[in-house]
């Protein structure tokens, strides 16, 4: 029949996915139901561990209502129809970056419709083949495929390897019209954090040199004002592109890069994840907003928030294991697939919502527990969390 499906084709769908589950990486939607700090998965009611809601905006009915008697009537709209380039660039599209610009001290800013859409949509818009990129070998996924999308030449330095770096910076700077250096803040995997004033001084030392800095688990939980890491370690007006997202600690949707003018108005022109896309409707621009102008007076999440991480760190240390991070992203790392699979259900078991982190995620032989931890957890929880660290 013309629409029969053909069994050989499938097949081999079939094969890869037998691959997969005989090594412990197949993976698969979960089915919860989540009530603030609370889920419900597989019957079982579990403090999530597991959320990127960092500072517990995302259940924060107080807010929630706030919002709602303060926004405007254009606002109260679900969908843009269109991209930002055609009817979809609505006024509180330009009241968000000129919010986001002024509070970062910078000249302008731009949003996407999300953090995928913004790393695999820049590079390849600004880079050439007479461009170089130099990637922490960590980076995000969404930063390797938008490597991988542009012309440059990339390589990438080992994790957090300074000393590499000013090396490629020595030998290649001489090479190439244009060089980038691409980093996260807080890194997604290990919890760790850039020294992004040092890489601040390099780039420095060469007129070619620009930095891009994806502040995705930075924004909101980091500096005095929430603004990220660059603001905590000074150097918010040193950044090219300073990149971060609405979807995780900020309870929303989108991502934005805070720029010079110029870069903005070449993204607006080049950068084809921007252009060929529905732009995010307006009820959630304006919710951003709003977010964004409260954040200077949400320093008590998130003094409560490293408080906690510091001791689930303390006692991931004190039970034996290596642990890398210095943010609320915390890893448990450990080594087989098959041993992380049945940690996190004995997790789970015990009312303590993590899962599994898996290659190609993490690299071979570092299978781990991820905890990503939120504000809206009490003392009390936290130490029972680290008791179980110890058992």
């Amino acid at each position: 029949m013309e629409n029969e499906i053909q069994p050989g084709l499938d097949g081999d769908f079939q094969l890869e996915l037998d691959k997969l589950e005989a090594c412990g990486n197949l993976r698969v939607l979960p089915e919860t139901c989540s009530e603030g700090k609370w889920i419900e998965a597989g019957g079982r009611r579990m403090l999530n561990l597991s959320s990127n809601d960092y500072l517990g905006l995302a259940s924060d009915k107080a807010l929630r209502e706030e919002f709602l008697r303060t926004v405007k009537e254009r606002d109260l709209c679900f969908s843009s129809s269109s991209s930002r380039l055609l009817t979809g660039n609505f006024p509180a599209y330009r009241e968000l970056e000129s919010l986001l610009a002024s509070l970062f001290g910078a000249e302008s800013a731009l949003v996407f419709s999300s953090g995928y859409h913004m790393n695999t949509g820049i590079l390849p818009a600004v880079t050439d083949a007479n461009t170089l990129i130099l990637a922490d070998k960590l980076v995000h996924a969404s930063l390797i495929d938008g490597i991988r999308l542009s012309a440059a030449k990339c390589i990438r330095y080992r994790h957090q390897d300074y000393a590499q770096l000013e090396n490629l910076l020595a030998k290649h700077h001489g090479e190439y019209h244009r060089i980038i250096v691409v980093t996260e803040s807080v890194f997604s995997m290990d919890g760790d954090v850039a020294s992004l004033d040092r890489l601040v001084e390099l780039k420095r030392r060469y007129a070619n040199v620009m930095l891009y800095v994806d502040e995705a688990h930075g924004i909101a939980v980091r500096g005095q004002r929430g603004l990220g890491v660059a603001e905590e370690q000074g150097c918010l007006k040193d950044i090219d592109f300073l990149c971060g997202t609405f979807g995780k600690a900020m309870a929303s949707v989108g991502a934005y890069v805070v720029c010079r003018k110029v870069i903005r108005d070449y993204l607006v022109n080049r950068m084809r994840t921007l252009i060929f896309t529905t732009a995010l409707p307006p009820i959630n621009v304006a919710w951003t907003r709003f977010v964004l102008s409260h954040l200077e007076d949400m320093q008590a999440r998130r003094e409560h928030l490293a408080k906690i991480s510091a001791s689930l760190r303390t006692a991931i240390r004190e039970s034996g294991v290596e642990c890398p991070s210095e943010s609320h992203i915390i890893p448990l790392v450990v080594g087989a697939n098959e041993k992380a699979i049945w940690k996190a259900l004995q997790m789970q078991e015990h009312g303590f919502y993590v899962l599994p982190v898996r290659p190609p995620t993490v690299p071979e032989g570092t299978a781990r527990l991820r905890f990503s931890l939120t504000s809206l957890i009490e003392e009390e929880e936290m130490a029972r969390l680290c008791h179980e660290m110890k058992a």
